[in-house]
């Protein structure tokens, strides 16, 4: 007995290095990650009406959602930013510029669109989650439908293919 007691002691002993390394390949691993930085959003030119490609959004609303495809750009950050015209049935118009991270799921307002061709910056500006559940939000159409697609994630050149031929929406 005592014979055994010591061979699982030293069966331990030899274990404690083998737990040490692999607790130093986690410390290693999880300090390598690279913070993400977010670079300085520089504000588009107003959107021009010839610039604006409608987005599908939802039946269930009313409002015509259309970004500027001048305004549309993937920075160094993989942020995709880009310039929303919301227009109601009764002329009413919202216009916003935002940014949108596919790694994550989130989006930001950067600033407000004014009717004189003006932005005014938003003063509140934060990352916030994509709307998953709510199905009017155009910020949702835009991640599953043309910004973030598996196939097309933060592309430029796809996005804008994909804002000229209509998404992928299942038709």
């Amino acid at each position: 007995m005592p014979r055994l007691t010591t061979l699982c002691l030293l069966a331990c002993l030899a274990v404690l290095p083998a737990a040490a390394e692999w607790g130093q390949f986690d410390y290693d691993f999880d300090a390598n990650k690279k913070t993400w930085r977010e670079i300085e959003a520089q504000l588009p030119p107003p959107p021009q009406p010839g610039n604006l490609a409608r987005i599908e959004v939802s039946s269930a609303s009313a409002n015509r959602f259309l970004v500027d495809r001048a305004s549309l750009s993937v920075g160094e950050d993989r942020v995709v930013r880009y310039t929303l015209v919301v227009e109601s049935p009764a002329g009413a118009r919202n216009i916003s510029f935002e940014g949108m991270r596919c790694d994550v799921g989130e989006y930001k307002i950067y600033a407000f669109g004014r009717d004189q061709g003006e932005w005014s910056r938003n003063r509140n500006a934060r990352w916030l989650p994509v709307p998953d559940r709510q199905q009017t939000s155009p910020q949702r159409a835009l991640f599953y439908h043309y910004f973030c697609t598996v196939e097309h994630a933060a592309d430029a050149r796809a996005i804008q293919r994909l804002l000229r031929t209509g998404g992928l929406f299942e038709r």
